[in-house]
Formats: C-alpha cells, structure tokens, sequence
C-alpha cells in the first residue's frame, strides 16, 4: 500500500534515495533513531528520503511522539508483514497482545523450556530473522517502483537483517543501483549469536548471507570503528579486496531535543540508567560498590537514589535484592522520548553499562551521545581499550571503569558524589551532532560510484 506524501515544490530538484528500514515511528525505543535523525536533516543536504517500511509490524515499544519527528511531506511507503510472533507468542503462553522483548529480555520469570526451543527455532529455522517472508513481497514491491521512480540510490538498515537482503535482491535486478548497507548492530558478531543454539547448517547460511551483503553492497555503513573492522575481516576472509568501501558514523544527539528544556537536577544523588537492562548488561561491580558506599557512609545512604528508566531484566532485580539495594531503586517504566530526554537531564549522574560480551569493545549505543549532550555527567562500566572509552576520554563526557574494576569504579562514584568532574570538551562534543553527522552520510552518499 502506498501512502502518498503531500508534494511539495523543492521534491523534483533532490537526488532521491530509498531508505529500507523496519523500525518508524511510531515503533520507539533505540532502533528508530538513527535513520529518523538522519532523514530529518537529509534535505538540508540536497537529498530527498523516501521511506520503506512495514504497515503492521512487530514494535517492541510505541512511541507516538516521534511521528512529529518525521519531516513534513516526506514519503513512506508501507506493505503489510507476516511475522511468526502470534505463533511464538501462543507457543509460550503469552497473550496476543504482549509485546516481544529484544536481546533475551525476562521481565517477570526465568525462560522456560518452551522458550528455548522456541529460541531454537528462531535460529535454526527463521534465516537472518523473523522478517524472513516479508522479503519477496517486498523485492516484488521495490522493484516496480524503483523503475517507475528512476530511483537510482537504495539504503538498507539492519537489524532485522532481512532489509539488507531486499536490499541485496534488489541491486542484482538492477546493476545501476547504487547501494548502501548500514549495520547498526553486528550481524554474526552479535552479542547473542551463540544463543541462538544454531546447527552447523545454519551458522553456515547465516555467515553465507552475511558475507554476500558485505560483498554486493557499495558502501558497508557502521556505528563504530571496532565493528567497522570486524565486518572488513569477515569480507577478507571471504575473498573481498576493496576494503575501502567500509565506513563509520556513529550515532549522535539531536540539539533539537535541547532546545527548549529547562529541567531541575534530581534532589537525589540519582544514578540512572534508561533503557533496556538486560542479564548480560548487569553490572554486578556497581551494585557491590553501592552496597559499600552504603554501609560507609550515612551521607551517601541518604542520598542515593537508583534511577532504572524502562524494561529490567529479572537477573538484574535479584541481583540488587542480593546485595540491599532494593529500597534506594525508581522504577520508571518506558517513556516517550521527548520524556527520556528529560529524565536524563535530571539525572545527577547517567549509567552507562556495556555488555559483558566477546564484542564489548565494539558497543556503542546511540543513547550514549543523547547521554554525552544531556550534560549531565557518565559513569560508563566496559573496557578500558574500547570504542566508548576512546570518545569519552575525547570529550570529557564521563568516567569509565572496566568490567571488574571495583576500586576504580569506587573513585568515579565518590568524585561526582562529592562534586568533582572532569572538564568536557563541547567542540568534541559537537562532531556528534546529528545534523554534522547526516552531512558525512550525504558525502558518502554523494561518492558512490
């Protein structure tokens, strides 16, 4: 179904460019971001989005807001999606109507053993993912109108990795087709990969299908340098030569969102951490620190508030039952994100927690850059010699500790406890802005051969 944009006169003077991405508003939550940001400031550099995306799929959070967001006149074209997830859902006994967690989430009870075969079919069965069958369709769909249009550039969003897939039928239709492949998460390099209890066969076909994205796309489009390298590797090791194809930006903040804030700071020395809080993500070293600090000192027990904004994890609520700190934790369930802009403001001090994963290094989450621009100051947990150690050190944003680091992490608490930070860098800062950062998109774009 094709949902005609109002025209408006400056459209035909634009080089177009067709942005397959399953996560729009109104779905909320990380996924949206980047190409949202992106598409809002595309046309201030001489390019016109035209939006791909499902009328009825899956979103693991909705956030109306960011409709407002989308650029007035902008195209959006929407085909219908069969997805799994009715079956999943029955097959485990959830209701119709309950959203599905991302990254091995459980809220309220520990996975069962209809959960992990039902795991076990996703990763065998459902290659790359879930939106397997919505591929055909949509390369019979795309193809049509890519001729009808002269469309000449396609960008493609993964994960859900079936998009680059469209993307990647759609170029071997069309040679002149110039295409952009942007990974905003790995795709075999993923955090949760060796949960996915693959067989061999399918390890294989995952890797196979990885590795013809990697060698068809013209531009492979990463968030950070560690993965940015990780999948030139994988493109090597497979026979690629041209490795210059391979690029990097990052996520960023939009100075949109701050303009019009004025927010007082929490009464409380308020550590929050906002977004999904998952078992891997657990930082068992802060909750130990904090239970010190408790015991320690009468000024930081009466102060002390943790702030956890959005979806936690069960491990980790028994993890700060285990260590006393159940009575100093704010739960504040999802929020929209003009709201979650707020709360960051507020915070006294922002958490930001790296999962303890074998691509730790190469995490960097977009809410990172919203953290950094908030100004209010970070506490990072991750390693010492990864991406987000390397921009913090740059900016001054925060602190960060590793993994294990417990007399370190003790020191980061009791210095902005007691008022002491480090000086931030704004000109450092202001590289990651999403209207700098959509001019090297468009540069890039612009490059293509």
């Amino acid at each position: 179904m094709l949902y005609p944009p109002e025209k408006i006169s400056f459209t035909k003077q634009m080089q177009k460019v067709l942005v397959l991405t399953y996560y729009w508003p109104p779905s909320g939550g990380a996924g949206v971001q980047r190409w949202l940001k992106f598409v809002k400031y595309m046309r201030q550099n001489g390019w016109e989005p035209i939006i791909y995306t499902s009328e009825n799929g899956e979103m693991p959070v909705v956030d109306e807001s960011l409709l407002k967001e989308v650029p007035e006149g902008v195209e959006v074209l929407k085909t219908p999606i069969w997805e799994p997830y009715n079956i999943y859902k029955k097959f485990i006994g959830r209701r119709k109507d309950d959203k599905i967690n991302a990254s091995f989430l459980n809220e309220n009870k520990k996975a069962g053993i209809t959960e992990k075969i039902s795991v076990w079919i996703r990763g065998n069965f459902f290659i790359p993912d879930a939106r397997k069958f919505w591929i055909k369709p949509s390369v019979a769909f795309l193809h049509d109108y890519i001729q009808k249009n002269k469309i000449t550039y396609v960008i493609s969003s993964g994960p859900p990795h079936s998009m680059h897939l469209i993307a990647l039928a759609l170029a071997k239709k069309n040679n002149s087709l110039k295409w952009l492949a942007d990974f905003r998460d790995p795709w075999t390099n993923i955090d949760f990969y060796e949960k996915l209890m693959l067989s061999n066969w399918a390890d294989k076909k995952h890797h196979r299908q990885e590795l013809s994205v990697l060698t068809h796309a013209h531009v492979v489009l990463s968030i950070g340098k560690t993965m940015s390298d990780e999948l030139k590797e994988i493109y090597k090791k497979g026979g690629g030569k041209e490795d210059s194809k391979f690029k990097v930006i990052t996520n960023g903040f939009d100075e949109e969102d701050l303009k019009t804030l004025s927010v007082e700071k929490d009464e409380k020395f308020s550590l929050a951490h906002i977004g999904t809080l998952v078992k891997d993500r657990n930082p068992d070293v802060l909750w130990r620190v904090l239970s010190q600090l408790v015991s320690e000192s009468t000024a930081f027990k009466n102060a002390l508030e943790i702030k956890l904004v959005g979806k936690v994890d069960i491990y980790v609520k028994e993890q700060i039952e285990a260590y006393g700190l159940a009575n100093y934790v704010r739960k504040i369930d999802c929020l929209p994100h003009n709201e979650v802009i707020i709360e960051q403001q507020k915070s006294k001090v922002l958490l930001l927690l790296v999962n303890e994963t074998k691509n730790a290094k190469g995490i960097l989450t977009g809410k990172f850059f919203e953290y950094m621009a908030s100004g209010s100051p970070i506490i990072a947990i991750g390693p010492k010699d990864g991406d987000l150690a390397e921009i913090i050190l740059q900016t001054g944003a925060g602190l960060i500790s590793d993994f294990y680091d417990e007399k370190t992490l003790k020191t980061n608490i009791i210095n902005y406890f007691t008022g002491t930070e480090p000086l931030r860098n704004r000109e450092e800062i202001n590289k990651y802005s999403r209207r700098q950062l959509t001019k090297d998109l468009c540069e890039i774009l612009s490059a293509i051969d």
